[in-house]
């Protein structure tokens, strides 16, 4: 019996087989004209021969379409159904299919879009009635936000993309997971390059469109002329005889969002929207990062079924045993029905934005699955990283076409893709930009050992080594470059691949140490207690404080003892009172990384 009696309720998301008849022929993608004479036991010179009386030219090697399939088929007599995918690691693979009796109506999931400070932000908003574009840097949304309102007894749930072009990823990611798309355009401003971006997302993912004409108060507001520019791209308004609904809003003042919240209501009963909450949940992860407190967490969005806390659940590679799920006001729920978007906790490690998620029975079976979907997911990057036949051979041995391999480790999961979008920009002649792996958290052994493989550089955005990978990645010859502006990385690796890079200064790790215990002293601050695990530590070294291998605070060191006495330095195997200028919420367990910066020889 297992142990999750709750999971007993809701049907398992795991499809099953069907029985195959004798004259049935299953389908699977990229089959070739070899695999479907085996599959109807006719010798494949026979199946040719019927193709090209077909006016179809292909060899037995060749890739056919299900078409070309279904039409052999028939001339001989055999039905053709699709794969049936019953192997659990290729969950996000399914496709479920509910009895239409267990179905019942679902809010809608609305992506806003549009250029960047169009006022996508303070819509969103004005609707939740909250201030969140005054807590964003520089007013512009740097990560995908999911939140649920409620307007006249009618629940919708916003996913808010960010409208910058370094983040482009993340938007085509939030309309791939959308019911609907609403569409944000300042009335003084008109269409931009992100607002035809947003557009062609949309229409990719076949999301109907609400127009909303924003700043509409302005005095050099002219929605007329964005009608007119909109038209160009089909979305012609209702007024005009088209069938795109069109709303003229102020974000600033509330003024219309009245009637683009009901716009939205009118739409979602035309696309009658319905899921099963009695079952095991799946869905989407929107956004995930690792929390100093929390530690590895993700928003997920479920899309079909009931998630609740206790279950276990695979998440791209990672598992997890939800701990808690909270929405963006930080409210505990138990229970998350279909459309909630939730912050969860519990996970084993980052998962990625965009990673399909799933709930199995029991911890065990999770486990067992995300551990299976980590080894494909290695051997699929170590075959992809190989060179592919004998010609990148020659050429990785007399240096055409020069590739640089990066990897990217970040603190959370949009600034990863917007280095990798702002790095995947750097056009440099005869060399390729290659990123080979992209994802949140510091950097491990097992970052060096696929560097070491693939000869790639890794870069760590606001993340730190620690001693054991560092070491690591000296002895394999594995260079680590550390950074906290997007800006910084960027420009190095453009100089660096022109040849114009010439650091003046370089930044040397001295030592570690590890906080043992805390002294809180009145008027001084906090004290560590700490022992140096590596290196030394100088009275005048600049450190770093890692959790986690997180960087949480940079700064100064204001005083080294020893017992009772100021000291110059403390060797490796020594203890030390420490006290780091201006910050005093550490926690045992904390590393502490010691540098000094010293001039490079020209």
């Amino acid at each position: 019996m297992p142990k999750n009696k709750k999971a007993e309720k809701r049907l398992s998301n795991v499809p099953q087989e069907e029985n195959k008849g004798e004259k049935v022929v299953i389908y699977k993608p990229n089959m070739t004209v070899l695999n479907l004479a085996e599959a109807i036991s006719k010798p494949v010179g026979q199946v040719i021969k019927k193709l090209i009386s077909n006016n179809i030219m292909a060899s037995q090697s060749q890739v056919i379409d299900r078409e070309t399939v279904e039409l052999i088929c028939l001339e001989y007599d055999y039905e053709l159904k699709d794969e049936v995918i019953t192997d659990k690691a290729r969950f996000d693979e399914f496709k479920i299919e509910d009895d239409p009796s267990s179905l019942v109506k679902r809010p809608p999931v609305v992506t806003i879009m549009g250029h960047v400070d169009h006022g996508k932000t303070t819509l969103l908003d004005t609707i939740r009635n909250s201030r969140v574009a005054l807590g964003e840097a520089g007013g512009i949304t740097q990560h995908i936000g999911a939140y649920q309102i409620n307007h006249n007894g009618y629940d919708i749930t916003f996913i808010d993309t960010p409208g910058h072009a370094a983040f482009t990823e993340m938007r085509a990611r939030g309309a791939s997971i959308t019911d609907i798309v609403v569409l944000v355009v300042a009335a003084d401003d008109g269409v931009m390059p992100q607002t035809k971006e947003a557009i062609e997302h949309a229409k990719a993912a076949k999301c109907p469109i609400i127009v909303a004409v924003n700043k509409i108060d302005k005095p050099q507001a002219n929605p007329d002329h964005v009608m007119e520019e909109l038209s160009h791209y089909n979305l012609i308004p209702e007024a005009w005889g088209g069938d795109t609904i069109y709303c003229y809003i102020s974000a600033l003042k509330g003024k219309g969002v009245k009637d683009l919240l009901e716009s939205i209501e009118l739409q979602a009963d035309i696309l009658e929207l319905k899921a099963n909450p009695n079952r095991l949940a799946m869905g989407t992860v929107i956004e995930a990062g690792l929390d100093r407190n929390k530690g590895p967490y993700a928003t997920l969005l479920i899309q079909n079924g009931t998630l609740k806390v206790g279950d276990s659940l695979v998440c791209g590679d990672t598992y997890a045993k939800v701990r808690t799920m909270e929405d963006d006001r930080h409210v505990r729920y138990q229970e998350a029905k279909p459309s909630q978007a939730l912050m969860v906790t519990g996970l084993e490690s980052v998962p990625k934005a965009g990673d399909k998620f799933m709930v199995f029975n029991t911890e065990q079976e999770a486990k067992a699955i995300a551990e299976e979907r980590r080894i494909i997911h290695k051997n699929r990057e170590i075959e992809e990283n190989k060179p592919k036949n004998i010609n990148d051979l020659f050429n990785q041995v007399d240096g055409k076409n020069k590739e640089l391999n990066i990897i990217i480790k970040a603190d959370a999961q949009g600034s990863a893709e917007a280095l990798k979008n702002s790095l995947s920009k750097i056009e440099v002649p005869d060399v390729n930009l290659h990123i080979i792996r992209c994802n949140v958290g510091t950097i491990t052994e097992d970052d060096i050992n696929l560097a070491a493989g693939s000869n790639a550089l890794i870069i760590g955005f606001n993340v730190r080594p620690m001693p054991n990978v560092k070491q690591s990645a000296a002895s394999k010859k594995v260079q680590i470059r550390l950074y906290r502006i997007i800006y910084d990385v960027t420009n190095d690796i453009e100089a660096a691949l022109k040849g114009l890079l010439d650091p003046v200064y370089e930044e040397v790790v001295t030592g570690y140490l590890e906080v043992r215990e805390l002294f809180k002293i009145s008027k001084v601050g906090t004290v560590a207690g700490c022992y140096v695990t590596d290196g030394y530590i100088s009275n005048t070294a600049l450190v770093r404080l890692l959790r986690e291998g997180i960087v949480i605070y940079e700064g100064k060191l204001a005083t080294l003892r020893r017992f009772k006495d100021d000291v110059k330095e403390v060797k490796q195997g020594y203890e030390c009172g420490v006290r780091i200028e201006g910050y005093n919420d550490l926690k045992v367990g904390d590393v502490i990384e010691a540098s000094i910066s010293q001039e490079v020889k020209q």
